[in-house]
């Protein structure tokens, strides 16, 4: 079975975008504007002074689960990266609505001898397992120790060895954290921030059951 072809004079007219004949800023705000939405890495890193960095990086995922892995990527070398280097151990905190504002405001490039933290009114308490701190008003703070680093170009991919999660109690039900209770924010392009907006539930089809009832790919096709 092979998927249908749309003969080019029906398609949908395209704008091409050609990294080789760009600008590395305007490409980037072509990967930044179709690549969504990205969810928030709110690292919380400390300096080998002992200054508390907090920084948005919304180039983040999962990277591995055995082991737990999470990785972001520092784009050009922030204070992060330096931080994380230094010491070897960062959170990753999850960006409530609540805190739009002050989210944003840590990212502003505030000089590394000072806390966006402390600039920004944010509450920070002990972890359990690093020592770097947690956002105290965070739903969400994963304690990672550094993994290893692998730079490309201009930038830099950290990968964070999970120690321990913690979640507030309420957002926990039948055993794992509910996104509707977390109320994440995540990333765009440009200027421009998410919510979660609608969530829409929908179990996966398995082969077995897809190939032995022929009117589950019909209601799929839409037919």
């Amino acid at each position: 079975m092979t998927s249908p072809v749309d003969p080019p004079e029906t398609s949908r007219p395209r704008t091409p975008f050609d990294p080789g004949q760009m600008r590395p800023s305007d490409f980037y705000r072509v990967m930044n504007s179709v690549v969504v939405p990205r969810p928030i890495a709110w690292v919380l890193s400390r300096s080998a002074e002992g200054v508390h960095n907090l920084a948005p990086h919304s180039f983040y995922t999962v990277a591995c689960v055995q082991p737990p892995v999470v990785q972001f990527t520092s784009v050009g070398r922030k204070d992060s990266l330096t931080n994380i280097e230094a010491t070897g151990e960062f959170t990753v905190n999850l960006v409530p609505e609540e805190l739009f504002e002050q989210a944003n405001a840590t990212g502003t490039d505030f000089p590394p001898d000072q806390s966006e933290a402390e600039a920004a009114g944010i509450r920070l308490e002990p972890s359990e397992k690093v020592g770097a701190l947690r956002v105290a008003q965070s739903p969400v703070s994963i304690e990672c120790t550094l993994h290893s680093t692998l730079r490309l170009g201009d930038s830099t991919v950290v990968f964070g060895r999970v120690e321990w999660v913690t979640v507030v109690s309420d957002a926990v039900r039948d055993g794992r954290p509910r996104i509707e209770e977390l109320r994440p924010l995540a990333r765009l392009g440009g200027n421009e921030w998410c919510t979660v907006g609608d969530i829409r539930t929908i179990p996966r089809i398995p082969y077995a059951k897809w190939a032995e009832d022929p009117s589950i790919g019909e209601q799929v096709r839409g037919g």
